[in-house]
């Protein structure tokens, strides 16, 4: 049975701060995968915490090491530029999201 997950991802070591988010090495192919993510509903909500280095995410799956499997294979993941922080199992209390 899947389940929500809070995913904290945070810049990498290749990570250029002289850069915006969109001016980052391959940013077309990571844009295009975690569009993919969103669309087959692995992914729910994403975006960068602003005034810091992370990346908050709203991941339905059944287990958390699918997370890691699954943003391994993001190219910023391949290429140093995001990494896994936190994964935490989540209970939605307030509103909701759509169930698949």
């Amino acid at each position: 049975m899947s389940q929500l997950f809070v995913v904290t991802r945070t810049r990498g070591t290749r990570w250029n701060y002289a850069r915006t988010l969109e001016e980052q090495d391959h940013w077309q192919t990571h844009a295009a995968f975690m569009n993919a993510l969103v669309h087959e509903g692995f992914v729910l909500l994403g975006g960068p915490l602003e005034g810091t280095p992370d990346i908050l995410l709203i991941v339905r799956t059944t287990h958390a090491d699918h997370i890691m499997n699954r943003l391994a294979d993001d190219p910023w993941s391949r290429n140093g530029l995001l990494r896994v922080a936190h994964v935490h199992p989540w209970t939605l209390r307030l509103g909701s999201l759509p169930h698949k």
